[in-house]
This record gives structure tokens, sequence and C-alpha cells, in this order.
């Protein structure tokens, strides 16, 4: 994090709501490469990229899962290090041998190495993807500099007992997706809701454009306040957005509104 006005340590994000050329990884790792250059320049602390970012909301195993960390991840590897910048990402998977890959979000720090990874936990039952890929069984908490933080994947959204469960541990959640154009309403609403109910900052990484299976994005990448109050939004042709952000507002809110303990929640006292 960089010093901010009157002293107050500030988080500089760089959303990408990439409109992802369908399941062409050079393509998608060519646009990658611009935008975290792009946002290193404009000083951005970390810069996220939706879901499967690398060739979209495909269930074409053998064309979008890796095996490990193949060329995705360590092109994104490089990528964050060249340009001394945390990334987020969202890509497919697969060990040696498998058929069904993993829908996963990978975390690189500044020097380029692995911070987290992270598998989805709830595949969308409307698609293959319960078919195709394995779903996670554990949440992951880690740092972007000072900032304890998490992330989920798309349809994980609908499930408020995942972000209750890191609630206590971080000041940020990440959601990374391939939300549908007809949903928009439900995406921003519970976006805003997981923020309020969990009192810390929710930053929402959505695609803009039109898959290979005909189906529209709205973008609509946001960041959502401890209090719910909208910090900044993208539209649905805008791939670059930027927004600061105070991730100390997260233990200000919660000492003055101490909800989460009433759970039993375990709260950070970061930042303070």
């Amino acid at each position: 994090m960089r010093a901010g006005y009157d002293n107050i340590s500030v988080m500089k994000a760089a959303l990408i709501q990439l409109d992802s050329v369908w399941e062409s990884k050079k393509a998608n790792l060519e646009q990658a490469a611009f935008f975290t250059k792009k946002a290193a320049q404009e000083k951005c602390d970390v810069v996220v990229f939706p879901e499967l970012f690398s060739t979209g909301f495909s269930m074409n195993i053998p064309v979008i899962a890796e095996d490990g960390y193949g060329e995705t991840a360590s092109y994104l590897s490089s990528t964050a290090r060249d340009n001394a910048i945390h990334l987020i990402a969202g890509l497919a998977m697969k060990a040696t041998g498998d058929e069904r890959a993993r829908n996963m979000a990978v975390i690189y720090d500044r020097k380029g190495r692995p911070e987290a990874t992270y598998t989805k936990m709830r595949s969308f039952p409307l698609s293959q993807e319960v078919e195709r890929f394995i779903e996670g069984t554990e949440s992951v908490v880690f740092d972007i500099d000072a900032m304890p933080s998490s992330v989920f994947i798309c349809y994980d959204l609908r499930f408020p007992e995942l972000f209750r469960d890191v609630a206590g541990r971080v000041q940020a959640i990440f959601v990374i997706a391939n939300w549908p154009s007809e949903r928009k309403e439900h995406w921003e609403t519970l976006l805003k809701a997981r923020a309020i109910e969990n009192q810390c900052f929710v930053i929402g990484v959505n695609r803009t454009g039109l898959d290979g299976n005909g189906i529209r994005y709205p973008g609509a990448s946001a960041i959502f306040g401890p209090l719910g109050n909208a910090i900044c939004s993208g539209d649905d042709t805008e791939e670059f957005i930027t927004c600061e952000f105070d991730p100390g507002e997260t233990d200000r809110v919660r000492t003055a509104f101490p909800f989460l303990n009433r759970l039993g929640q375990r709260t950070i006292t970061k930042n303070k």
C-alpha cells in the first residue's frame, strides 16, 4: 500500500473487465500483459482479472485446462514480477491424468511468487461445470501487502456462509466472475449484501462482451465498502477501472458496530 492523503494508508486496485477471446489463451494473455503494465504505470497495488479470463467460461477441458502451474500460470507470475504488482486471476488447472479440472483463482505477490490458490467451491448447476470441474473444499486467506484478503469465484457469491467463514480474518474479499447480463441485478445486490453483512470491502470483477456460447456479460465490476457504500463501478464496455480505498475502514466500522462479535467471529486489528 502507498501513503495516501493525510497519511491514510490507501489501496489502489485495477479491475480488469476483460472481454475474453473465446478459448484463445495467447490473445488473452497478451491483453493481461497490456493491462497489468497499465495498472503498474498508474501505481496500482493489485490488478484483478475475471474467472477463467484466459479462455472464457468454456467447458472444453482439453483445450482450456493446463496441468498444474502451466503456461498461463507461469506467464501471470512473470507479468506480476516484471511489473512489481499483486495479481489475481482465474484459470483452469488439472492434475496429470485427471479428466476433470479445477476452476481456480491464483494470487501472485509483487515478486511473482504464488501467494495462494483457491478452487471454486460451488459449481454453477445450469451449466456443465458440475460434470467438468472438481469443487474445492477450503477457503483461503492471503495478504495484499498489509491487507488480509480472501477470494471467491462467481456462483460462490450466492452462498453467504462461505464469506462468513473468512470474514473475521480479512479486510477485503475479492470475487472474480463470468456473471451474465440477465442476472446483473443479482450480481450487484449480492456483492453489496456480502459487504454489509461481513463489514468488509468486497471487490467484484466480472467480464464484458459476448462469449462462445452466445452469453453476454455486463461488466458491472464494483467495490463496496464495509457499510455497503459503492466505492466505484464499471459499465458494460470499459475494460480498465481503477479505484482507491482505505482497508482500515473495515476495522473502524467493526469497532463502531461490533456485529460480528455476536457470532463469535475473531476480528482483525491491523491498519488501526
